[in-house]
């Protein structure tokens, strides 16, 4: 019988040079790219693939901006950002934009003397201040509409992230009313107060509470009172779950954020945690404040400047601890200042300026097409306005 002999395993092939070589190319063009990255992450980030998904079908220029598109002008327009568009609101009517600066959205209403507008991504609320109309659009549509009794007006009326609404107005027998709506325009809570005025309020981004702003004496002093409730209490439950002294300074804006409740006034910027404890303080009462936007994520942007009148200014951020985070300071005129996430954007004669948090820039553009103000959006695209029109810059 014949014997098998085992037969040797065959010599390994060394690997062609040219696969090798092109492995080694590639290699390192993927490490080269991702040193390009992290050393650009500010400016090549994941709102760059965010803004060309987005805009694929819209027409820009090599600048990144679109064809300019008309609308009603007027001294008394109020301006937002909604899903990538325009809404405009003047005192006869409501107008919505696409981004290739389409009408899609229109409609007349009685005469709004102070017409205002506060908005998330999607969602955005309208209201007359000292009137007595208020509307929600979200995407192209009216899904809601409140409109008060004869001899009440609204004070104020603000929408969070997750579609939680207060209104706060003044009402006949109390010295002011807030009514929380949930996302469905539900009312979830009603808090009416004799005791002290009420003049702003807003819902924390889970809806478990609100928070009130309210004038009044506090131990023979005129101050400002910042109350919380919980938005799940009993009719009987008339108490504030807390309440802090925010002193004599005229507040001017406020809003609920994931790290605390921000509130800015005429000399002085406060943050306070959900139990109404103050955990942040910035004083800027040496300063004029110029402009002020609440709508970066984790920080306060003050535009500060020595004197009332006058082109000057600093630029400031500040963190939730009443910390600065960067500056930026400006000899000549800012004639809009607007944030939104992680960019800021400043408007100067003639330039456009978008910086990250830390004022790091993170683009330019040199021509604006007269443009007076802008509004900045979460993906690092700019609106610019005029008098009567607009156009979208998109950042390369």
């Amino acid at each position: 019988m014949e014997l098998l002999e085992p037969k040797s395993p065959p010599p390994k092939k060394r690997p062609n040079l040219f696969v090798r070589f092109l492995a080694f190319l590639t290699t390192l063009a993927l490490v080269a790219g991702a040193v390009f990255l992290v050393a650009n992450r500010d400016k090549y980030n994941l709102d760059s693939l965010r803004r060309w998904i987005s805009y694929l079908g819209v027409e820009r220029s090599e600048s990144g901006q679109t064809d300019s598109f008309s609308y009603e002008g007027g001294s008394a327009n109020s301006f937002a950002s909604l899903d990538g568009g325009l809404l405009v609101c003047s005192p006869s009517s409501i107008q919505l934009y696409s981004p290739g600066g389409e009408l899609v959205l229109s409609k007349t209403v009685s005469t709004m003397e102070n017409p205002v507008i506060d908005a998330n991504e999607h969602t955005a609320l309208v209201y007359d201040a000292g009137g007595r109309d208020l509307f929600v659009f979200s995407g192209t549509e009216e899904v809601f509409s409140l409109s008060l009794e004869e001899g009440e007006s609204l004070l104020s009326a603000r929408i969070n992230d997750n579609g939680y609404i207060a209104v706060t107005a003044q009402t006949s027998g109390y010295k002011g009313a807030v009514t929380v709506y949930d996302p469905s325009y539900s009312p979830k809570l009603r808090i009416s107060l004799s005791s002290r005025f009420v003049t702003d309020a807003v819902v924390s981004p889970s809806g478990d509470a609100v928070a009130l702003l309210t004038l009044g004496l506090d131990s023979s002093t005129f101050g400002t009172q910042l109350e919380l409730y919980r938005t799940n209490r009993g009719e009987e439950d008339v108490e504030p779950d807390y309440t802090a002294q925010v002193g004599n300074d005229v507040i001017l804006d406020l809003s609920w954020a994931s790290d605390g409740i921000w509130l800015v006034g005429e000399s002085t910027l406060s943050v306070y945690s959900s139990k109404a404890e103050r955990t942040g303080f910035y004083d800027y009462s040496g300063s004029y404040l110029k402009n002020y936007s609440l709508d970066a994520s984790g920080c306060a942007v003050l535009l500060l400047g020595k004197y009332r009148a006058g082109s000057d200014a600093v630029l400031r951020t500040v963190d939730g601890a009443g910390e600065v985070m960067a500056e930026h300071s400006y000899g000549e005129q800012v004639l809009s200042l607007s944030a939104k996430g992680n960019y800021i954007a400043v408007l100067t004669a003639g330039k456009l300026e978008i910086f990250t948090r830390d004022l790091d820039s993170y683009r330019s553009l040199d021509t604006t097409q007269g443009a007076r103000r802008v509004l900045q959006r979460a993906d690092g695209s700019t609106l610019l306005l005029n008098a009567d029109s607009a156009h979208l810059y998109v950042p390369n």
